[in-house]
């Protein structure tokens, strides 16, 4: 499993460990990723994604996953992210026809 978040694209970074004798040495810096379940209120499912605790942050600011995936950028989501995303476009497309 790889980490990189699924909806904001954030992955690992690289730095030091600086010591008191200010010895520097590799280290990675992990995103902290979580499993969780987002309900889309247009397709009327849940979704399970492993994203990072600020992505998960800026899901419930922006007003759930349906408003998140609508504004975020493709270059950014996971291949499985962009198939939900495009799954709600089509959704609601389908929707606002039936409408008129």
């Amino acid at each position: 499993m790889s980490r990189v978040c699924e909806l904001s694209g954030k992955g690992p970074m690289s730095g030091n460990n600086v010591s008191h004798a200010n010895n520097r040495t590799r280290r990675r810096f992990l995103p902290n990723l979580n499993d969780v379940t987002l309900q889309s209120e247009t397709l009327g499912r849940s979704f399970k994604l492993r994203i990072s605790a600020a992505a998960l942050r800026t899901v419930d600011h922006r007003g759930g996953l349906d408003a998140f995936l609508a504004k975020e950028k493709d270059v950014n989501l996971s291949d499985r992210a962009l198939k939900i995303k495009k799954s709600i476009a089509k959704s609601s497309d389908t929707a606002a026809a039936l409408e008129a």
